[in-house]
């Protein structure tokens, strides 16, 4: 038997451009997309079989929609209310489930929002919705790694006093080498980025060797000094350090550096008692956070090492001289801004935090 299409729904003048809105908005509901979907077929006179098939619904479904517009306009496609008292969720429920370690037959590590949701009898979302309110993230995990300098507070004092306050006409250099810098070449060449594509590059590459970046980082311009070498031994910091002296030839010089051991060899040692001039301060055990020049080394790591396609450790030198020569004609200050009673006062916390489990 045909099909003969029903009559064409007439839209209220503005409805067709608000649903057809609802169709393109990413944030709204599946079912109002469903249901504007329907009104908009129904209003260019498309059979209900075919509305069926284009939005996968049942002929009652098309039948009552169809119907709540007709009576009641774009207001009748919004779901009633229902009756009874509303819903509450008691969220400090679930985040005190949330901080307990899941049991040991579920064999995971940590809660996700399904888990947890059939665990206590709720919807995900309503789980997701809690750990939203109460900031609780499960899925994420930091390190940490607690100092046992004997000397930690002193030298937290010492060496954010000079980001915070640095002598007079001296200049604070802060000082370390990135090592094992390694010079990768992808297997194929790197597919460059186009609109609609990203770049892309092989997963297996071939190593070519590797170097080790000297760098010292001045505070108050963000100019960097740099020296490549083969190796890592207190001859080549010894270099590195005779070099920054030739850059910064009449400063006074205050450097901030680790406890790393070819910092403290004794021919290091040696050089610097004849060169007054330049001052050390080491950041305690463990607190290489402490020295800014490791955010530069972040920045170029990923600004012109990680994406890089290296033939060989020469074209990786020439890369790294050639980003520092670019970052210093655009550099800029690194500021500190926490003070060494605030740092000592947020470890202290972590250690509390850390005892008390």
């Amino acid at each position: 038997m045909a099909n003969h299409a029903a009559p064409a729904l007439k839209l209220h003048p503005g409805d067709r451009a608000e649903l057809e809105q609802w169709q393109r908005c990413s944030s709204m509901r599946a079912g109002l997309v469903e249901r504007a979907k329907i009104i908009l077929l129904a209003a260019d006179g498309v059979a209900n079989q075919r509305i069926m098939e284009q939005v996968g619904v049942s002929r009652p479904t098309v039948n009552k929609w169809r119907g709540r517009y007709e009576s009641e306009g774009i207001e009748g496609l919004a779901d009633a209310d229902r009756p009874g008292r509303p819903v509450t969720v008691d969220q400090a429920r679930i985040i005190a489930a949330t901080l307990r370690k899941p049991p040991k037959k579920l064999g995971v590590t940590h809660w996700s929002s399904r888990l947890l949701g059939k665990r206590l009898g709720l919807h995900h979302s309503v789980v997701a919705a809690a750990w939203k309110s109460y900031g609780v993230q499960p899925w994420r995990a930091e390190t940490f790694k607690f100092s046992t300098d004997p000397q930690l507070e002193a030298k937290v004092v010492d060496v954010v006093g000079l980001y915070l306050a640095p002598p007079e006409d001296a200049i604070v250099l802060c000082i370390d080498e990135k090592s094992q810098i390694q010079a990768l070449d992808r297997t194929r060449p790197v597919l460059p980025i186009a609109p609609g594509h990203t770049e892309q590059r092989t997963h297996d590459y071939i190593r070519h060797g590797t170097t080790t970046l000297f760098a010292a980082l001045e505070v108050a311009t963000g100019q960097v000094t740099g020296l490549c070498k083969n190796r890592r031994r207190h001859q080549e910091f010894l270099t590195f350090l005779k070099h920054v002296a030739r850059a910064y030839p009449d400063q006074e010089l205050h450097l901030v550096m680790d406890n790393y051991a070819t910092h403290k060899k004794q021919e290091v040692r040696d050089w610097l008692e004849r060169n007054p001039r330049i001052h050390v301060h080491f950041t305690p055990t463990s607190g290489s956070w402490l020295n800014l020049v490791e955010v530069w080394f972040g920045i170029i790591d990923r600004q012109a090492i990680k994406r890089g396609a290296f033939p060989s450790v020469r074209d990786l030198v020439g890369k790294i001289r050639e980003f520092i020569n670019g970052w210093n004609d655009r550099k800029h200050p690194f500021i500190w801004t926490k003070t060494p009673e605030e740092i000592m006062d947020k470890t202290n916390r972590k250690r509390t935090l850390t005892t008390s489990h």
